[in-house]
Formats: C-alpha cells, sequence, structure tokens
C-alpha cells in the first residue's frame, strides 16, 4: 500500500515526520506492505523554519490511481503553506482521493487545504483549536461541522487538532489500511501504547 505524503511549502517537519516514522516502523520492522512517497510542487520544499526536503515526486507528475491514501500535514502562513495548500492542483488531487473513496488524513491546518477543496462541507471535522479558535471558524466558514475534539474520523477524512497529535492520526490511518491489530504491534512497539 503506497500513501502520498503531500508537502505544501511551509509544511511543519514535525507533522510529516509522523507519517513518515509511523508507517516506516509498520513496514520495515513489522513487514507490512506500506510505504510513504513525499511530493511536492517542486523538488525541494523549504518547511516552516527553513528546513529543506526533497521529495520523491512532482505534484504534476501525481497519478491517485497509484495511491491507497493521502496524507496533508499543516504548516505556517508566515512561510508560504496556504500559498500552495489552497492552489487548484492541490484542490484536484484532494479531489480526487476523496472522489475515489480513498483515505485522506490532515493534521492541524491541513484540514483546511481539505475543507478549500470542497470535500469537509457539512462533514465533522476539526482543526488547530488554540489562538480564540481562529483557525476552527475558518473550517466552519468553509461549511464543515467543526468537533472539538484532537482526532475526527468521518468517513474516509481524518482532522485533527494540532502538531501533538500528528502520531495518533497516522496510527488512525495506519490502522485503515493494514487493520486495527497490526497498527496496535507497531503502535505498542513504538511506546505509544
Amino acid at each position: 500500500m503506497k500513501v502520498l505524503l503531500f508537502l505544501a511549502k511551509g509544511f511543519e517537519t514535525m507533522e510529516a515526520s509522523a507519517f513518515i516514522d509511523v508507517f516506516g516502523w509498520a513496514g520495515t520492522s513489522y513487514d507490512n506492505d506500506v510505504e510513504v512517497v513525499t511530493c511536492g510542487m517542486q523538488k525541494t520544499v523549504v518547511s516552516t523554519f527553513g528546513v529543506p526536503m526533497s521529495v520523491d515526486v512532482l505534484l504534476k507528475d501525481i497519478c491517485a490511481d497509484d495511491y491507497d491514501a493521502l496524507a496533508v500535514p499543516g504548516g505556517f502562513e508566515e512561510f508560504g503553506f496556504y500559498e500552495e495548500a489552497y492552489s487548484d492542483e492541490v484542490v484536484d488531487l484532494i479531489r480526487e482521493f476523496n472522489s475515489g473513496h480513498k483515505m485522506i488524513a490532515s493534521v492541524c491546518v491541513g484540514a483546511l487545504a481539505l475543507a478549500h477543496s470542497g470535500i469537509l462541507k457539512g462533514r465533522r471535522a476539526t482543526t488547530y483549536h488554540l489562538n480564540d479558535g481562529q483557525r476552527q471558524k475558518q473550517l466552519a466558514a468553509f461549511e464543515a461541522v467543526v468537533v472539538n475534539e484532537p482526532v475526527v474520523k468521518t468517513e474516509n477524512v481524518i482532522t485533527s487538532w494540532c502538531p501533538q497529535t500528528a502520531p495518533e492520526v497516522a496510527f488512525v490511518l495506519l490502522g485503515e489500511l493494514i487493520g486495527n491489530d497490526k497498527m496496535l504491534i507497531v503502535k505498542k512497539a513504538m511506546g505509544f501504547e
């Protein structure tokens, strides 16, 4: 199984690394057929706080049919996150995964990219909850049904509060793809159980 990890400019490294580590443990240490493929709009994506990361593939070369799930970490507006996360190319990518009923996981304000695409309209979701709920108000403006919980799964979509929730989102996604029993073995081995 392949998870496409989309890294927008200004993504948070901690949020992206949770998917890489959780799925890495599942595949390498526990022989599950899982792989994370990173992608971006350019070959080197500069994250929040200026950390550059080379991606495996460019967004323009992606065929959603080749992947089982999409993961979208959040990022900082000050580092240009929404410039790419709200782009037409990303909107099309999210809609394509959703129309194929594939799992889509986001962390923190990654949910706003999902909402911007229109897939959260009328669906339960959450996003960054601090700073007087400013980002949750934005989520509501996209007509999502805002739920004030750390991780919210509605149908094929997973959303979450803040960077602290990134490992849990990765585990929920892993459980959806390989089954809860196998996921719990990995979770325990990583010290989260």
